[in-house]
């Protein structure tokens, strides 16, 4: 049974209280746990941690109907809190010190890989939802990102989980390929840690690269990553639009709330007026969420539909992957 079937069996008096707290218990433990692997292994994302042992859990037969309550809250009011807190990880100072060039580099990069992903993905048979999650979560930042498309999509937990483990697994080899490439192509610190931040998934591998190359790669990898996480904002906004005015079955709103949750606390923070104490909370706090969402959505996926369109994601994504970085390195060495 999935969550949204189970939203459906669920009766109304029934979804909140002492209902919730078996489900919500466990998901905060697979959260833990995921938060704990990546204080350990930074490279880790506590979101693909956590959304792997909820995989686990639904194969070995534990996700028990009186889960479904409390992982249904994970999957949809945690996840979208878990959002809106993403915001206060940005920093507009450091994204606007980019320069006009590079910002104009990694839009292009994101709107070149999400459509060539998309394109690619819809050729090979991939249905419309799937492709989505996938061409978002190349473009923009992997795991969270394809949590919050899926809010205003269609996909179910099975595409979600397809999408999470394809921008895992390009992460991943990203993290081998573009060290090696820039010390072949004669890269320097600065432009391999901007290139490595346009074009690695997650921000926690984005991280890992950038700290091995050096202090200077470190801090341009992270300040052009969080640059492409702001632009989840317009993106999310902009399908939304897309599938209310085209007569599709589901109308998302023309803006969703957690997407204005999400630049109202990038903007906060940008005021300065947030203690450190209260934006390391935040980050947290928001980490944990996403984490316990992810969980949730693991524990409902079929293994075998995984599967059947993993390689045809896993080749579409390759692509969206090729293209964002042939596209930011070729516009950033103009640039910078």
């Amino acid at each position: 049974m999935t969550i949204k079937e189970a939203t459906s069996v669920v009766p109304a008096a029934g979804r909140g209280g002492p209902r919730l707290l078996p489900g919500l218990l466990v998901a905060a433990g697979a959260a833990a746990v995921g938060y704990l692997v990546n204080l350990r292994f930074g490279a880790a994302s506590p979101l693909v941690v956590a959304i792997v042992l909820g995989i686990m859990l639904s194969a070995c037969g534990g996700n028990h109907p009186w889960l479904q309550p409390g992982l249904r809250f994970a999957a949809t009011t945690l996840l979208r809190i878990g959002i809106v807190l993403l915001g206060l990880q940005l920093v507009l100072a450091d994204v606007v010190g980019l320069g006009v060039g590079p910002i104009l580099v990694v839009t292009a990069g994101v709107a070149a890989s999400f459509l060539a992903t998309r394109r690619v993905g819809r050729r090979l048979g991939l249905t419309a939802d799937r492709s989505l999650l996938v061409a978002t979560g190349v473009a923009i930042c992997g795991a969270s990102a394809v949590a919050a498309m899926n809010q205003v999509g269609d996909g179910e937990e099975d595409d979600v989980v397809t999408a999470v483990a394809v921008v895992t697994v390009l992460g991943t080899v990203s993290m081998i390929a573009l060290p090696a490439l820039g010390v072949l192509f004669g890269l320097d610190e600065v432009l391999l840690g901007m290139w490595v931040g346009a074009s690695v998934h997650e921000v926690g591998q984005v991280v890992a690269v950038g700290g091995a190359v050096g202090a200077t790669a470190l801090s341009a990898a992270v300040v052009v990553k969080l640059f492409r996480v702001l632009l989840l904002a317009p993106l999310v906004a902009l399908v939304a639009l897309q599938r209310r005015t085209s007569g599709h079955v589901r109308k998302p709103p023309m803006l969703p709330w957690f997407v204005v949750g999400f630049v109202a606390a990038a903007m906060l923070r940008a005021t300065g007026g947030l203690p450190t104490g209260v934006l390391d909370i935040g980050s947290v706090a928001g980490t944990l969420l996403l984490a316990a969402a992810m969980f949730a959505l693991g524990a409902a996926v079929d293994l075998r539909s995984v599967a059947h369109g993993s390689r045809t994601a896993l080749t579409a994504g390759t692509v969206g992957t090729v293209v964002l970085s042939t596209v930011t390195l070729a516009g950033l060495a103009l640039t910078t």
